[in-house]
């Protein structure tokens, strides 16, 4: 395998923190505005606002994991951490600790049986994804998402809590596991220790996709990049491969 371009931190200043303001300010206004959007199953609007709502959750997640590195306010690493926090909360409560420790994991052990996000000897997409489930999922996490509906749905209609706030976040899981575990881990592996692929370069489908996170072994092998400077690294990457 031909020899990594050199891409070292640099400071990114307060960009970082204006893209997370973005996407959890798109997340809100999004949802505020669909949980009062007349809800008919024969309005293709209703759709591709589930899709919207399925990137914008995707978002979310994508902004919690790039503080768990630590490059969304990296000269405060306390906003830095609220804001991971509050990014994992508002995805289906996800435990920001536990999704922290797990990745690290995942990348000091990439696609090996001591990787958390790892099949578990079955790896067939669905049987992966119900192991991969079943490190993050909690009881608790389930309880809260109960409670916080009933108590939605005292102002809002059920039914947009269900196809706005529920399901693009069930379908968001997906994507994520889909493009940032499953295609780039999957089989074989001859680049330890990121054990990782990408892609094929293509900004416009990777960036919807799951925002860069396909470039997978680009974030393997420089973790210290935001999900923005993805784009750079796998064009560098790949000019270094011709």
């Amino acid at each position: 395998m031909p020899a990594l371009p050199t891409i070292k931190p640099t400071s990114i200043g307060t960009r970082g923190l204006w893209i997370a303001f973005v996407v959890l300010a798109m997340w809100f206004v999004s949802l505020a505005f669909l949980l009062h959007y007349p809800l008919h199953l024969t309005d293709p609007l209703v759709y591709v606002f589930i899709l919207l709502q399925m990137h914008l959750y995707t978002g979310l997640f994508i902004t919690a994991h790039d503080s768990i590195h630590g490059v969304v306010a990296p000269e405060n690493k306390r906003l830095n951490y609220w804001i991971g926090f509050v990014c994992a909360s508002l995805f289906a409560f996800n435990n920001y600790k536990t999704l922290s420790a797990k990745h690290h994991l995942h990348h000091r052990h990439a696609a090996t049986h001591d990787d958390p996000d790892y099949h578990d000897g079955h790896p067939n997409f669905f049987l992966w994804f119900v192991a991969f489930a079943k490190e993050y999922i909690s009881v608790v996490q389930i309880i809260l998402m109960a409670v916080t509906y009933n108590v939605l749905k005292l102002w809002f209609p059920w039914e947009n809590l269900v196809a706005f706030w529920m399901i693009p976040a069930v379908l968001s899981t997906f994507q994520l596991f889909y493009f940032g575990t499953y295609l780039p881990h999957r089989g074989e592996h001859e680049n330890p220790p990121h054990n990782a692929r990408s892609q094929k370069l293509n900004h416009v489908w990777a960036f919807l996709s799951c925002y860069f996170f396909g470039y997978h072994f680009e974030h393997h092998a420089y973790p210290y990049l935001p999900w923005w400077r993805l784009p750079e690294a796998r064009e560098r990457v790949e000019a270094e491969r011709k």
